[in-house]
């Protein structure tokens, strides 16, 4: 099952998720993104956004409003909808409305697949070092056996030799678990490098516990910002 959280409110860019995007809402384009990969359910707190699903036909479920992270909301969901323990859940971002079908595939396959007993899975892609200055656009560093190390807002790794065609593996939002590893990592209090970089993701870390990565091939991005949104309509208009 594919869920989206979907916080109506946003600190960077106010109402974003039902912001317009080429004649949709955001989270409803989103949804139809991969709507055919498997059953879509939006994970949201607000009763104007579940409207607005019912009336594309989209299943959606109320959560708490006091969610810290899109994982902990798309955990309320799950339980909610009293999912098996092996049942695959993958987590996409409702500011992702042209992420490639393909994408969150890779990341279910790699669920499918994954040897950690801990079973959680997210994906990156090469940037340029240009775009790895943004803070927006996370960085995250890999062992030999493509399970995360650390994820960052800042440039890392850093080049000492400043390489002039430096490359860098961003991160893309996209999460999967099996129903039984979500629960484990919403179980877990907020790590003190989650609070300072305001990354979910390394709250796993912290706690010693792998994040499997996959290596994709995407134009997408999030849509953190009203110059985000701009950048991306004049990428995907066409």
């Amino acid at each position: 099952m594919i869920i989206i959280p979907a916080r109506l409110k946003s600190s960077r860019f106010e109402n974003k998720i039902i912001t317009d995007i080429l004649g949709l809402p955001m989270v409803i384009r989103t949804a139809k993104q991969v709507e055919a990969l498997d059953k879509v359910v939006i994970a949201t707190d607000s009763q104007e956004v579940a409207e607005l699903a019912k009336s594309y036909d989209i299943p959606s479920v109320l959560t708490s409003i006091s969610h810290q992270s899109g994982t902990d909301r798309i955990n309320e969901a799950a339980n909610i909808l009293n999912l098996d323990d092996d049942e695959i859940i993958v987590n996409v971002q409702a500011d992702e409305p042209f992420i490639e079908p393909q994408v969150v595939q890779s990341v279910i396959d790699k669920v499918k697949t994954n040897t950690n007993n801990f079973n959680m899975v997210s994906c990156y892609k090469t940037i340029t070092s240009e775009l790895a200055d943004d803070p927006n656009h996370v960085k995250v560093v890999l062992d030999d056996e493509q399970n995360a190390i650390y994820f960052s807002r800042s440039k890392i790794p850093y080049h000492r030799d400043h390489y002039e065609k430096s490359f860098y593996n961003g991160h893309l939002g996209i999460y999967g678990f099996d129903k039984k590893s979500l629960n484990k990592f919403c179980s877990l209090k907020e790590s003190q490098l989650e609070t300072i970089e305001k990354l979910e993701q390394l709250r796993a870390l912290s706690n010693n516990l792998p994040v499997a990565m996959v290596k994709v091939e995407s134009k997408s991005f999030g849509i953190d910002t009203q110059a985000d949104l701009e950048n991306a309509l004049k990428i995907f208009k066409d």
